[in-house]
């Protein structure tokens, strides 16, 4: 009896009746879709990055705070998505986030200013995509154990269909119908997102955060405790997970900003219009192979995960280095090949960059852990474009801006190699959460208090 009301009981959390499989491919779906229209429409903003600078009349830099806000307030408010799926509905915390990613393009669509667009497209739409992603991957991996990497894998390939399929309709919505209805057919596309997280079913909370509502709820100190029991804070003590942070901010600086720029550096190099959306589109096929090839593999187990992370990463900063360069060739498809070769690389890694994250906080800290990283490394995206802009608006071409940000790929590959048993064969085993560790600790320490039996 008690293992049939346990089967029950994950079946009505919505966790796969099986190790890998039943809703939790369902689930895959629906993220597939809603990254499409968070990183997918992220990446093609590089298409109103030139309609930007020719209306407002304005420099290279100051438009890309536009993107840069946008992926900023992305990861800066993903332990906020974190946090409220932990305390109340991962439902409805991705279908409001839904709902503000469609707004924010939509109130773009009207602006006059660049302000208008730094709080529309950049803080609204980008709040929404918070509550959205975290909740979203964290779900799904929760859903898979021996499939992960193959499951996320599959999923984030739709961020590089998105972006062979999204760029050429972007340069398409732009001609017809200018930036400004483009923009409002975006916001429309947006409000998919909330189909997307009403797939999602109601998950069991952690022990951690049950423990703690078990508690006297009417002092500051038990607040304090279910705030960092929701947001997973015992992690920042822990230093495998601020090593792997510090190298995902690092990577984080130069991995978006090809998707920022590569559309301008192709129209500087020469290209039409549609011959530099096809350079972006062309990234995005093999981006799509790169994150199926790669989970696939990872799930194989021959190498670890951190050491494929690795290679990938460091690659991935080698072909940005080598984009710029293969303009001064003067072929056009010299470009289009580098592109092809980085597209695959930064496919590659995307996945794994989630997948090592149970690896170095445990499975069971998985959503506060995702949260907690997408906040700490969103001032890295926050900068990453807007310094690329300042090297273009100093140096009048792209070559310095695309070295640097490829060199902070590289940084962040020889961050990940100080981890501890960096250089080990298997995985160490996972530290044990200082906070359930603590909770039940105390909740020992209670019991064992005389009472009458009531207590």
């Amino acid at each position: 009896m008690a293992s049939v009301r346990a089967g029950a009981e994950r079946r009505r959390d919505g966790e796969a009746e099986g190790p890998d499989g039943g809703w939790g491919w369902v689930l895959v779906g629906a993220l597939f879709v809603s990254t499409s229209l968070v990183f997918g429409l992220m990446r093609g903003l590089g298409i109103f990055f030139v309609e930007f600078v020719q209306y407002f009349d304005e420099s290279a830099q100051a438009i890309s705070w536009i993107s840069s806000t946008g992926l900023a307030a992305q990861q800066f408010f993903s332990p906020l998505g974190a946090a409220l799926s932990n305390a109340y509905d991962t439902r409805l915390v991705v279908m409001a986030g839904g709902f503000l990613a469609g707004l924010g393009f939509i109130l773009a669509s009207q602006a006059t200013c660049l302000l208008h667009l730094y709080l529309t497209m950049g803080l609204i739409s980008g709040l929404g995509w918070g509550l959205v992603f975290t909740p979203m991957v964290a779900t799904v991996m929760a859903s898979f154990t021996q499939r992960r990497s193959l499951a996320l894998g599959l999923a984030f390939s739709s961020i590089g269909l998105a972006s062979f399929t999204f760029n050429p309709l972007f340069q398409f919505l732009v001609e017809t119908y200018a930036w400004r209805g483009a923009l409002l057919i975006l916001g429309g596309l947006s409000l998919n997102i909330m189909a997307c997280g009403a797939l999602v079913r109601s998950r069991r909370r952690p022990k951690g955060a049950a423990k703690v509502d078990t508690e006297i709820r009417t002092s500051c100190a038990d607040m304090r405790r279910r705030v960092a029991s929701y947001l997973e804070l015992s992690l920042l003590c822990e230093r495998p997970y601020l090593t792997y942070t510090l190298a995902i901010t690092l990577l984080n600086v130069g991995y978006f900003v090809p998707y920022v720029h590569l559309v301008a550096l192709s129209r500087h190099a020469g290209c039409s219009e549609y011959q530099a959306a096809f350079v972006m589109s062309a990234a995005g096929i093999t981006d799509i192979f790169g994150r199926v090839v790669s989970g696939w593999f990872s799930d194989l187990g021959h190498f670890r995960l951190i050491h494929l992370l690795s290679v990938w990463t460091a690659l991935a900063g080698l072909f940005i280095m080598l984009l710029p360069v293969s303009t001064l060739w003067g072929s056009y498809a010299g470009l289009v090949a580098v592109s092809l070769l980085y597209g695959f690389c930064s496919g590659a890694l995307t996945s794994l960059a989630f997948t090592v994250v149970p690896t170095v906080a445990g499975a069971e800290r998985v959503m506060g852990a995702l949260g907690l990283l997408q906040l700490i490394e969103s001032c890295a995206g926050l900068l990453g474009s807007p310094l690329s802009g300042l090297l273009r608006d100093v140096t009048g071409n792209y070559m310095a801006s695309f070295m640097v940000s490829g060199s902070f790929l590289i940084l962040g590959t020889l961050t990940m190699a100080t981890l501890p048993h960096y250089f080990c064969c298997t995985d160490p085993p996972p530290l044990p959460d200082a906070e359930a560790q603590r909770l039940s600790s105390e909740t020992e320490q209670i019991n064992e208090l005389p009472g009458d039996g009531n207590r």
